[in-house]
């Protein structure tokens, strides 16, 4: 992993070999777990301006868990607020799976790790419910495993930190 960002993930221990299963069910020789290496406010940091220095929007949304931390960094280096997607509809209190106010507003959905893309696509749906504009989704890490072309389907650009093929 190539950049200021992938030697943080590397040097962090974001990165781990061995076997494991993604959620999307596929097998992988290697995981990059961003969850835990964003606890680090340093890397948490460097994400946020990575990501505020190179993308343009109104809102910067994350899908919980994984995406809500790098959106609350970008919130913050940005000064723009943010959005969180929840991954289901609450019994009590607020209703929705949006949580903050998106509508008519350019949106930039952010993501840990993207693999298949289905993460992803289920926040710019629930975003696009209450009326968002989201045009590109930005992922710590792409795998490489078909996201891209997933969301290019949809008409949505995925952008990376760091991509698979730099490791």
């Amino acid at each position: 992993m190539v950049g200021k960002i992938g030697e943080l993930l590397l040097t962090g221990g974001a990165v781990q070999f061995g076997d494991f299963t993604l959620a999307s069910g596929e097998k992988s020789a290697y995981y990059v777990d961003i969850k835990s290496a964003v606890t680090d406010p340093g890397l948490l940091h460097a994400i946020g301006e990575e990501i505020c220095r190179r993308f343009s929007f109104d809102v910067v949304a994350g899908v919980a868990v994984g995406g809500v931390p790098i959106a609350v960094a970008v919130s913050l280096a940005c000064m723009k607020p943010y959005a969180i997607v929840r991954k289901e509809e609450k019994a009590h209190g607020k209703s929705g799976l949006v949580i903050g106010d998106v509508r008519d507003r350019s949106v930039l959905l952010v993501e840990d790790v993207t693999t298949s893309g289905g993460s992803a696509l289920f926040g710019i749906e629930a975003l696009h419910s209450v009326g968002a504009r989201v045009e590109t989704v930005v992922a710590v890490v792409d795998r490489e495993q078909g996201a891209a072309e997933t969301l290019r389907k949809h008409g949505i650009r995925l952008a990376s930190l760091v991509s698979a093929k730099e490791r």
